[in-house]
């Protein structure tokens, strides 16, 4: 939909909204499997949850209990549906809200709070079923996500006499993404270049030198390759180069860049080499051996990175 809306009035858009309060989008659906034990205990194993009366018999009727029950926190497990279920199932009202939704641009969904009320604790052998109903769909809101909507809905959750066993209120919301300026892919960092890395994020060009035979070497690496050294320290770069070679980026597009795109490898004035971003000169214009300079791009707040421009050029 690309978070556009179909061209209809607000007015009748709100109305096929609200016209989904009250309504039934899931009907009454049997869970797949009655209450086990053996559910019960990879739930508990898995919360870390050591109250004996969930498998203990012995410790349940000791408070009371005709034998273990099911922790309440379970409740809505034993209805959900497993995925390969789910995919093969004919549209219900839940996925034609859904669908409306998406026609005004709500595309995306983040569940914000639910409210579970117990009746009774559920026991093994019991079949469970749950039925889902709208409760309210709120006008548009200014969210920190982006405009949206949010969703009520009230799940009951029967056994199998269809007496309520307990019921949950569900608030979702569902917006309409706020655009964003993608980000730029992120440097791997390790721990033999984040000193590179830092260096940068000040403004600063090093390169790495060996203390014990002084070659200067990029890219960053824990040995000297020519002594075999593990000793090191930097120099910084007077920001002078010359471009070694390039090539002019068309795809694959990505949104954090500006095609086409300028890849050069510049040869420091000290001798090392950098693969970089040539800035401020058409493709056309570049050539081997060109002047080049150094200046920083702040890609944002966690990345700052050197680029270069034509010598000759003025900012």
């Amino acid at each position: 939909m690309n978070g556009e809306r179909k061209p209809q009035s607000e007015a009748e858009y709100e109305r096929r909204l609200q016209s989904y309060v009250g309504r039934v989008l899931v009907p009454d659906r049997p869970g797949q499997d009655p209450v086990n034990v053996p559910m019960i205990r990879h739930w508990v194993e898995a919360m870390g949850d050591a109250n004996p009366v969930y498998l203990s018999a012995e410790a349940a009727r000791a408070t009371g209990r005709d034998g273990v029950v099911a922790p309440a926190s379970m409740t809505q497990a034993w209805t959900m549906r497993g995925y390969a279920t789910t995919t093969s199932e004919a549209a219900t009202p839940f996925d034609e809200l859904v669908a409306l939704l998406a026609e005004g641009g709500y595309s995306s969904v983040v569940a914000t709070d639910s409210e579970f009320e117990f009746h009774r604790e559920l026991v093994p052998g019991d079949e469970v079923s749950t039925e889902e109903a709208v409760e309210s769909i709120s006008p548009e809101k200014n969210t920190g996500l982006g405009p949206g909507r949010f969703v009520t809905t009230v799940r009951t959750y029967r056994d199998a006499s269809g007496t309520a066993v307990a019921t949950q209120k569900w608030r979702t919301l569902t917006f309409r993404p706020a655009e964003k300026k993608a980000l730029r892919p992120r440097p791997a960092v390790n721990q033999d270049n984040e000193f590179w890395f830092a260096a940068a994020k000040e403004k600063r060009l090093v390169i790495q030198r060996c203390r014990f035979c002084e070659t200067l070497r990029h890219p960053p690496g824990p040995c000297c390759p020519h002594c075999q050294s593990f000793e090191w320290d930097t120099v910084t770069a007077s920001g002078r180069a010359t471009v070694y070679s390039y090539v002019v980026a068309h795809h694959p597009p990505h949104p954090a860049f500006e095609y086409p795109l300028l890849i050069a490898v510049v040869e420091l004035a000290e001798g090392t080499r950098l693969i970089t971003n040539l800035v401020g000169v058409a493709p056309d214009d570049v050539a081997i051996d060109m002047p080049v300079r150094l200046e920083w791009l702040e890609v944002d707040p966690q990345l700052t990175l050197p680029v270069f421009r034509p010598a000759t050029d003025r900012p």
